[in-house]
């Protein structure tokens, strides 16, 4: 008798297996999981509201049960396949291909969830011709909550600082002759340039934030804004105005936080 699938697998593939289930199980414990249910209640809230896909010739109470059993049912699919593929691809300079296997590895089983469920609840008994045509529906919403969870769920890009006679950050030798040898507060973009805030005053260069931010490893800080790095060091005060958090730093400059990255700073215990 030959040995199941599963007998043959890999070590390391029943390892991601167990992953899997031990994901399932620790779901509702885990905040990134709870904000990615939330998300997924408020997409099916959203479509069934506006009868999404020919669902509006049902009635409301209906549509409710249909779109956030199945959003919710595909947030679970979700969470499985994120610990399948593992969060390699998770990282900063792969989104695009960790997002792409999220959307094919939740559409491909969850279409025929949907198909199975969608022809009891509104044809007579189910069509296997119609399932291909389920593909297309779930892949565009799939990748829709996928957008939604990576807004929801971002992260500020970071650096780190550096152990203990590791090379200094390649930053630092960027730095106009008048501020060598200063403490760097934050790095502000304008236009072109990046402004430096410095221990011994301000300056301009011309320079890409984005890779100020990568030559900046090896000092602890974050984008706050899609505008600032900001040394975390050199946070002094944190203060809320018109709904919005502002660092205070060193020498009395002001950082702004962007929505997009106060939560995460928040966890993380920047304010």
């Amino acid at each position: 008798m030959p040995q199941s699938p599963l007998r043959q697998s890999p070590l390391r593939f029943r390892e991601r297996l167990a992953d899997v289930v031990h994901a399932s199980r620790t779901a509702l414990t885990s905040r990134e999981a709870r904000r990615g249910i939330a998300v997924s209640m408020a997409a099916g809230v959203f479509l069934a509201l506006i009868g999404a896909l020919g669902t509006g010739v049902v009635s409301l109470p209906m549509r409710l049960a249909y779109w956030v059993g199945l959003c919710l049912g595909g947030g679970i699919v979700g969470t499985g396949v994120n610990q399948l593929i593992g969060k390699d691809g998770r990282a900063d300079d792969r989104p695009w291909l960790y997002g792409s296997l999220l959307c094919l590895g939740i559409t491909l089983p969850f279409t025929g969830v949907v198909w199975l469920v969608t022809e009891l609840l509104f044809e007579d008994s189910p069509r296997l011709a119609a399932l291909p045509h389920y593909l297309g529906p779930v892949f565009v919403i799939t990748a829709g909550m996928t957008g939604l969870n990576f807004l929801v769920q971002r992260k500020p890009p970071e650096t780190h600082a550096s152990p203990a006679g590791a090379p200094a950050p390649r930053f630092l030798d960027r730095l106009p002759p008048r501020l060598r040898g200063a403490t760097i507060h934050a790095v502000e973009a304008q236009d072109h340039y990046l402004r430096l805030h410095t221990s011994k005053g301000q300056d301009l260069i011309l320079m890409r934030l984005s890779d100020a931010v990568a030559e900046l490893e090896g000092i602890e800080g974050a984008q706050t804004h899609r505008s600032w790095w900001v040394a975390r060091g050199a946070v002094e005060d944190a203060r809320r105005t018109d709904g919005r958090a502002v660092l205070t730093l060193t020498g009395g400059v002001e950082a702004p936080v962007s929505r997009a990255y106060a939560r995460a700073l928040r966890e993380a215990g920047w304010f």
